[in-house]
């Protein structure tokens, strides 16, 4: 477990201190060391938080508390498992109840880096839900590049796995999604203040955030459309390649009718077929075969169909 006092940065603290001192605090613990301290930290909670299967980012409205989940897409692996972890505040302060240590490097974070002029929970739970989206941006410049660069290999190279290649990156594009709709969803809950735990000039925090949440989604948006255009792009490369084998099976079949018909009409041996017995027969044939082809090769090629 640990305990901070908000006061110009998150100083450390101990339990008895941050229940019994005006300033407001942040608390972090586990899941089995949450039920028995519940109660000494007097919030209101009439609903059960959200247990050990955390499936989304949202915040549950209380009698005196506010108390939600979150279920964080790792960065470095967005397709693997979520961090998940619960919290409950008031106007006293917020708690945590985390397992993975996912909330303490956070904290940990924002202890050593973060220093505040006018401190306050909400400029605290600002810092925190910006750092569960640092670095976003470069992540989805990343995404771009990536699609920038199946998009030059399009150009010269007919690999079938291009499919499965954007289906990849648009799969993390739609859990950056539903993870990100989900944090704006959070942020106007805190914004709305129901229970009037924050101080009406410090909800500015949460609006910045959630407008930074929407800018963040507007880019990914712009990746989607990215992917379904190169996804229309390969499904053309294809039905030209498709058309460039039925065009020449065509041509092949177009040359080879005549000759076939010249194969059919003498393959019937009727006795008064009087070429069955001409000595300059079979070469006149063959010539005649040779021209036809000849004949179809250099009309095809002036209607530029080869």
């Amino acid at each position: 477990m640990q305990y901070f006092k908000i006061k110009e940065t998150l100083e450390a603290s101990s339990y008895g201190a941050v229940l019994e001192g005006p300033e407001q605090f942040v608390a972090v613990l586990t899941p089995e060391e949450w039920p028995s301290l519940r109660d000494s930290f007097r919030m209101g909670i009439d609903m059960e938080m959200p247990g050990a299967e955390i499936h989304e980012t949202r915040a549950i409205v209380n009698y005196d508390s506010l108390t939600g989940g979150f279920s964080v897409p790792d960065r470095k692996n967005i397709d693997g498992p979520d961090f998940d972890f619960s919290f409950a505040l008031d106007e006293k302060g917020i708690v945590f109840i985390d397992g993975s240590g996912f909330v303490e490097k956070k904290i940990g974070f924002i202890a050593k880096s973060k220093k505040w002029k006018l401190p306050s929970l909400e400029r605290f739970i600002y810092d925190f839900l910006e750092s569960i989206i640092d670095g976003d941006l470069a992540l989805l410049d990343e995404k771009e590049q990536r699609l920038i660069e199946i998009e030059d290999s399009m150009e010269s190279d007919d690999a079938a796995d291009y499919p499965s290649m954007l289906n990849d990156v648009r799969g993390e594009l739609l859990t950056m999604r539903s993870h990100y709709e989900q944090l704006i969803d959070l942020g106007q809950e805190l914004e709305e203040n129901e229970n009037g735990f924050f101080a009406e000039g410090n909800l500015r925090y949460f609006r910045l955030f959630t407008e930074r949440v929407m800018r963040l989604q507007d880019n990914l948006t712009n990746l989607r459309d990215y992917i379904a255009q190169l996804r229309d792009f390969f499904q053309a490369k294809v039905d030209v390649k498709q058309n460039r084998i039925m065009t020449i099976l065509t041509i092949i079949t177009s040359i080879f009718m005549p000759l076939t018909l010249i194969a059919g009409w003498y393959g019937m041996n009727f006795k008064y077929m009087p070429e069955l017995y001409t000595v300059w027969g079979y070469p006149v044939v063959i010539l005649i075969s040779i021209a036809i082809v000849v004949v179809c090769l250099v009309y095809f090629r002036k209607k530029k169909w080869l």
